[in-house]
């Protein structure tokens, strides 16, 4: 053989490499366009689960029999294209004797010969690898639907070029369009200012010193809408220890926080008015007690008491003790009719006209402390609320502000109204005495708790005040300074 004929091999070589191809679960087919003969080899036969010549070796058996009906197409399709010296494969569907259809591989290619135009082919079972992609794509598509259901995304950052790339679910939490690519600052600048740096932090330590991150986090999306979410980071190494990349998930759970802050602010109204009841109970028990007492010493001293002057003398503080309990009775109507009008049905509450109610019953107060009021109730005017608290809530505050006013100067209060993303406020404010809070800031809400001298002080009106505004869902807080004046923030919704 010369050096030029060394690519060609002999008629028995060939025959070899047939045997080969055979034993290893390889078909090779050949059809003549022109004549129509068909041949198939004795591993094709074996690959369909026949032994050579137990089923009819025809191109129309094969087309008819043999290749599923959906796959014909892909099949002429690849034959057609087959040209000469290249190579065009076809995943289609066999049925082979025992066991259905599976998957195989048709390699074909066109040549013209002498006899006419042949094209060859070579088919390999593919069936496990074919069964193992579509149980992957089933994979990936219930991984995709469960990331969209969970509002659940990944995202990698490369520790080299510090290049992000984000799944499409997190351009859908971002609420942004076309998949921009963003850089780790940019993404970073999505989030809200009290959270930037913590974000920044955490991602920094990952990428520096491999350390992992699961931090909940408030987002301000692409739509101006503020949402929590949940970011995790943890770092992949390389044989050294050193980070490559940064691999995480990041979902929008804004529903579960918002649902669980509120489960916990319930909580803790709950439990706060359980103390104050526990509190109030305590409080009424010990003055009915005490009630109780001094009624049956007076009783008895007036059963004893021989001098007409000496019964009317304690007559007289029978009375002062009987007034005394009826007030304390009255308090505890008061704080019961609470919980049980929370259940009436709120209305569309008009401020200005309550305003104008409340001062209409202060005006001789205001009108002997010359106070000044200055109203604004633009940022909102009308607010669904039970009448008779907004009322009752509105008058505790200006009366109070009225009534501890500072003895050189004349009263100025300021009632607004407030609305932001939390809520709507109501905001009553004056230059009265003010209130150390530092010594009585945990009884400003407290029952017959006075911080001051004056006469008119009973303890009552901010404790039904705040379980007003509670009941309702709202919450009330004070700021105060000592001579310079009083803040009450009401949060009404």
């Amino acid at each position: 053989m010369s050096f030029f004929d060394a690519h060609k091999f002999s008629g028995e070589s060939i025959e070899h490499f047939a045997h080969i191809i055979n034993c290893m679960h390889t078909g090779i087919w050949e059809y003549n366009t022109g004549t129509k003969k068909t041949t198939w080899s004795a591993g094709f036969y074996t690959m369909l689960g026949y032994a050579p010549g137990e089923i009819e070796c025809s191109y129309h058996n094969f087309f008819e029999n043999i290749l599923y009906y959906g796959d014909r197409k892909t099949f002429l399709r690849s034959t057609d294209a087959a040209a000469k010296e290249s190579l065009v494969p076809a995943h289609i569907r066999l049925l082979i004797k025992s066991d259905g259809y599976q998957w195989f591989q048709s390699t074909s290619q066109r040549l013209d010969t002498a006899e006419g135009t042949v094209i060859y082919g070579v088919l390999d079972n593919i069936n496990e690898y074919k069964i193992a992609q579509f149980k992957a794509q089933q994979n990936d598509e219930l991984n995709a639907e469960t990331g969209r259901m969970a509002k659940l995304g990944s995202w990698e950052i490369d520790a080299a070029t510090k290049s992000l790339h984000l799944s499409t679910d997190i351009y859908e939490i971002f609420e942004l369009t076309g998949e921009k690519q963003l850089s780790v600052a940019e993404a970073i600048s999505y989030f809200e200012p009290a959270y930037r740096q913590i974000i920044t932090d955490a991602v920094d330590n990952a990428l520096r010193f491999s350390k992992p991150y699961d931090l909940e986090l408030q987002l301000r999306t692409a739509k101006n809408n503020v949402i929590w979410v949940r970011s995790k980071g943890i770092a992949v190494i390389d044989d050294l220890g050193r980070c490559k990349t940064v691999r995480g998930i990041f979902q929008d759970i804004d529903r579960i926080k918002k649902r669980g802050l509120n489960m916990q602010s319930s909580i803790n109204r709950l439990d706060d008015q359980n103390k104050r009841l526990q509190n109030f109970a305590y409080i009424v028990s010990h003055n009915l007690r005490s009630h109780a007492g001094n009624l049956k010493f007076m009783v008895s001293l007036y059963e004893d008491a021989g001098q007409s002057n000496d019964r009317e003398e304690i007559f007289a503080h029978i009375k002062t003790i009987s007034d005394s309990l009826n007030l304390t009775i009255g308090h505890l109507d008061e704080i019961v009719k609470i919980q049980t009008e929370v259940t009436r049905e709120r209305k569309v509450v008009n401020l200005p006209a309550i305003y104008e109610n409340v001062t209409a019953a202060l005006q001789a107060n205001i009108t002997a402390t010359g106070a000044q009021i200055i109203t604004d109730f633009e940022a909102c005017s009308e607010i669904p609320y039970i009448p008779a608290y907004m009322e009752s809530i509105m008058q505790n505050l200006l009366t109070n502000a009225i009534k501890y006013k500072h003895p050189d100067r004349n009263p100025i209060i300021d009632c607004k109204t407030v609305k932001d993303n939390e809520g709507i406020y109501l905001i009553v404010s004056d230059n009265g005495v003010g209130i150390d809070l530092e010594r009585y800031g945990e009884d400003v809400f407290g029952l017959y708790k006075t911080f001051h001298l004056n006469k008119d002080a009973k303890g009552i009106g901010l404790f039904i005040t705040r379980n007003q505004v509670e009941a309702l869902g709202g919450n009330i807080r004070v700021e105060s300074e000592v001579n310079v004046g009083t803040k009450f923030t009401v949060k009404l919704v």
